[in-house]
């Protein structure tokens, strides 16, 4: 399994429930806060384990316009794309995905918010 960074939630999860032991994460730029720009790979998996992306599953929180997916799919062709949110544009990229929503709807993710001090469940 390779994981974006938006995707390191789901994907833990998803890798969990599967009991995926192997886990590689792809880093791919395509924001600047909000402003989209050119997608660029700052981090690959291990090319080893990759290959053209055949047995591999990618899992992502959202695809938007589909650039960065389609980045990652050029990569690795063979590969199966799952996201958990999937907007118009870019539902084309996804092979699986939980919910369609419009296109400009923006999702606010827990990870993606502001880092803050929260209370251990299990106290101090």
């Amino acid at each position: 399994m390779a994981i974006t960074r938006g995707g390191m939630a789901p994907a833990m999860i998803v890798a969990r429930e599967l009991d995926i032991r192997t886990v590689d994460t792809i880093s791919v730029k395509s924001y600047n806060h909000q402003t989209q720009s050119e997608a660029t790979v700052l981090k690959a998996p291990d090319d080893v384990l990759m290959g053209d992306g055949t047995g591999i599953l990618i899992v992502d929180d959202l695809v938007d316009s589909g650039r960065t997916l389609e980045l990652v799919r050029k990569l690795y062709p063979k590969a199966h794309f799952a996201t958990v949110y999937a907007k118009p544009k870019g539902r084309p990229m996804v092979d699986t995905f939980i919910t369609e929503v419009s296109q400009d709807t923006w999702i606010f993710f827990p990870w993606d918010m502001a880092l803050q001090y929260v209370e251990p469940y299990r106290g101090t």
